[in-house]
């Protein structure tokens, strides 16, 4: 999955509109525009389609845990600079304040069955020994479950790209 995939299953999930988007973006303390917002948006073959950069995903995904969670005092957490599934896997977890059991109602909600040690492993160091990579197709079914969670009456209407 593409960062801009990411970016589009989350708006499209929580049905937030651009200016929702940008204030997701200022609660991080990144200076993102209109401009850019809509161009992240787009589809790749669309004119006026930008790739969106892994800071830049990084930076949506920690003011997402502001806009679900609140705002911390002090400083916020600088975005990173390179991302993976399970980083945005976590950022996920933490803004919506999901437990085990949680995430695994959502995969089951998306037809798709994983261990509750499986899910563990995804959240693990990279340097432990149980740790596992997540997969593109992991991820998309935990963002397709939250969708059909979230907008039930949409699922049979269309989805998010």
């Amino acid at each position: 999955m593409t960062n801009n995939d990411i970016l589009r299953r989350i708006r499209y999930c929580f049905d937030l509109k651009d200016n929702a988007v940008l204030k997701i973006f200022s609660l991080a303390e990144f200076d993102a525009t209109a401009e850019q917002v809509s161009g992240w948006l787009k589809k790749e073959e669309d004119e006026g389609f930008l790739k969106m950069r892994d800071k830049e995903l990084a930076a949506f995904l920690n003011g997402f845990i502001s806009y679900k969670r609140g705002k911390r005092d002090g400083e916020q957490p600088a975005p990173e600079s390179k991302l993976n599934n399970n980083m945005v896997f976590q950022k996920l977890r933490i803004a919506l304040n999901l437990k085990a059991d949680d995430i695994l109602g959502i995969f089951e909600r998306a037809g798709f069955i994983i261990s509750q040690h499986e899910l563990s492993a995804f959240f693990r160091k990279p340097s432990h020994k149980n740790y596992r990579e997540c997969k593109d197709q992991v991820l998309r079914n935990f963002l397709m479950g939250l969708q059909h969670q979230l907008r039930p009456d949409a699922n049979n209407s269309g989805s998010a790209s």
